[in-house]
């Protein structure tokens, strides 16, 4: 089965040591992750407003990007970066956390809106809205007002091991995403069973 092309994986965060392990910072750990694994090194690249390391995955050679220009002007990072090695945007996957998710579930999809993640608003400006998504759930605090300081915020012990497993198991399936596609991927994802309280997963 025929990998999908990707050449740019983006995690969304927040730039210093006071946001590292907030919630909201779930698609910066992603691709930490990947760079551990496949002995990449993140470099500032100040031009783009951005960390990036050169990674091999899959058999592929890809960058993986962390925007520092804060979450809610991701969008000229990854279109400074996707322009400057001519990444079309379906060859690009955004790592982000996902309050509509509860902790530790991982979802995987290509295209879609915003659903009120500002950084992913800002990215869609910029790239339009054809890229792959990996979404970490992070849960939601049950009511809108308290929704930034949730996401800002450390997670209780207990949803910090489901979002530590969530983040591995994301990056277990960026390979076969590579390399076997979108389906494979999904299907591993998508069946590990949802949590307490989750719909049924959907490819969606």
């Amino acid at each position: 089965m025929a990998g999908e092309p990707l050449k740019l994986i983006v995690g969304l965060g927040n730039p210093g040591i006071e946001y590292a392990r907030t919630r909201h910072n779930a698609g910066f750990q992603v691709v930490d992750e990947l760079a551990r694994r496949h002995q990449a090194t993140f470099r500032s690249e100040p031009r783009h407003q951005a960390e990036l390391a050169r990674a091999r995955i899959g058999g592929e050679d890809l960058w993986l990007l962390k925007p520092m220009s804060y979450m809610n002007r991701s969008g000229d990072p990854v279109r400074s970066v996707a322009d400057y090695y001519k990444v079309p945007v379906e060859s690009v996957l955004v790592a982000y956390d996902e309050l509509d998710f509860p902790a530790g579930v991982v979802r995987l999809k290509q295209g879609g809106g915003a659903a009120g993640h500002n950084g992913m608003r800002d990215v869609i400006a910029h790239m339009g809205d054809a890229f792959w998504r990996l979404r970490i759930g992070i849960g939601h605090p049950g009511d809108r007002s308290a929704v930034l300081d949730y996401v800002l915020g450390r997670p209780n012990a207990a949803d910090a091991e489901l979002i530590r497993e969530a983040l591995l198991v994301a990056a277990d399936a960026v390979p076969v995403l590579l390399t076997e596609g979108a389906q494979s991927a999904m299907n591993r994802l998508h069946s590990r069973g949802p949590s307490p309280g989750e719909p049924p997963a959907t490819n969606s």
